[in-house]
């Protein structure tokens, strides 16, 4: 999501529960490798809504649509999730980008937000709903190299190209 977040130019909203505390630093693969000089929205509430930090943040994106993730499902997303529709945003939430402590927490919290009108899609889903078009060429190769280091589609792209196009010239 970070990564194609980038690729497309979307305004990027970053946000962790107290980093030197509770939750410890923001994912460093998303913080330090995608998004290094972005700020974090640090907070100390398990919904986000009620920081006004995350409120200006978010606001300034100018968005009235939102895509969120987070860490715990239940608590993380859920909360957020549910308080951006109270809000009016439109939301769309990443199932597979978030967890939580078994199934059943993470089932339900997912359940819970379509019941409210969020909409779930995937982290795979949601590249796709950007790329829309494979002769985009501007964003072509980034999304290729997504797909390719964080999906089964690199294995599909590898098996057709060369396992299958290898057999076809040998015919």
């Amino acid at each position: 999501m970070a990564k194609a977040g980038k690729l497309f130019k979307l305004p990027t909203v970053l946000t962790t529960v107290t980093a030197n505390t509770f939750a410890g630093p923001f994912v460093p693969e998303v913080a330090k490798d995608v998004f290094p000089d972005h700020p974090i929205q640090d907070r100390t509430s398990i919904n986000a809504w009620r920081d006004s930090g995350f409120v200006s943040a978010v606001e300034a994106t100018g968005r009235k649509r939102l895509v969120i993730a987070g860490l715990w499902t239940g608590a993380c997303t859920a909360f957020n999730v549910i308080e951006g529709l109270r809000r009016g945003y439109e939301i769309f939430f990443v199932a597979d980008a978030c967890g939580d402590t078994d199934m059943q927490v993470h089932e339900r919290a997912v359940e819970r937000m379509i019941q409210v009108g969020a909409v779930p899609t995937t982290a795979e889903h949601f590249v796709y709903e950007l790329q829309q078009d494979w002769g985009r060429q501007e964003t072509y190769q980034g999304v290729m190299d997504i797909l390719k280091g964080h999906t089964a589609f690199g294995i599909n792209v590898f098996f057709s190209k060369w396992v299958l196009g290898e057999e076809i010239r040998r015919k």
